[in-house]
């Protein structure tokens, strides 16, 4: 019996989906009770699930298909024309990597980025307590990416460590620097990071089809998708 074998899971009763609202969503979660071990979690990232807060999860929805896991083979990236602009247009930010933590720096970004950015999503209103049961978890993966101008915080990139790849957890950015488009820059150098380190894959979370918020991510070629169990390549 292999380690994910004896893994317990628990399905949630359906909810309204975030992404679409006509349907119903079913979310499965890893048992809460297992510790957060990378390996485990490097091995689920293979098979779909991503994390929120303290826990691994992935859709398990009856009737519908549309979340899609994605991954950059980040060896087979290449950066297209304006891919290659936003990394000029950011040649003057620093990025340097610190343990997850709650300062009012981080948090007044993250105010701004979604009260500017998701006012109509279900994370606004933001509080201090959502950000840190969302984001702040003292996981010996974890890492907060600060991205920096001359000192001045633009953008975190809340990002996993694993033995197969990184993990974009979610990223938060100074939404008055429209001309730097902060979050394709941070996708583009969390995959230059993803290099540096010797990794597979950057892991992005779910692509759906028909959601105008998750179109971004097909932008970045060759990219896996989660397809019948398996990883099929769009290029």
């Amino acid at each position: 019996m292999t380690e994910l074998a004896r893994l317990k899971f628990y399905a949630t009763q359906p909810h309204p989906c975030s992404y679409l609202p006509e349907e119903q969503a079913t979310t499965l979660f890893l048992d809460p009770s297992q510790p957060m071990d990378a390996d485990v979690y490097a091995e689920l990232s293979e098979m779909g699930f991503r994390r929120s807060g303290d826990h691994l999860y992935r859709p398990h929805c009856q009737h519908c298909m549309a979340c899609v896991p994605a991954r950059i083979p980040v060896a087979q990236f290449k950066a297209n024309r304006q891919q290659r602009r936003i990394l000029k247009r950011n040649l003057d930010v620093q990025v340097r990597a610190v343990r997850p933590a709650f300062n009012e720096e981080y948090y007044g970004l993250y105010v701004r980025y979604i009260e500017q950015r998701h006012a109509d999503g279900d994370m606004y209103p933001p509080s201090r307590e959502q950000f840190s049961t969302f984001l702040v978890r003292d996981l010996p993966f974890s890492r907060f990416y600060e991205f920096r101008q001359n000192g001045r915080l633009l953008a975190i990139a809340v990002t996993d460590v694993l033995p197969n790849g990184l993990s974009a957890v979610y990223t938060f950015y100074d939404p008055s620097e429209e001309r730097r488009s902060l979050g394709r820059f941070a996708i583009l150098w969390q995959v230059a990071e993803t290099a540096r380190l010797g990794l597979h894959a950057l892991y992005l979370g779910y692509w759906i089809k028909n959601c105008r918020k998750m179109s971004y991510k097909t932008q970045y070629r060759p990219i896996e998708l989660f397809v019948n169990q398996r990883w099929v390549t769009l290029t």
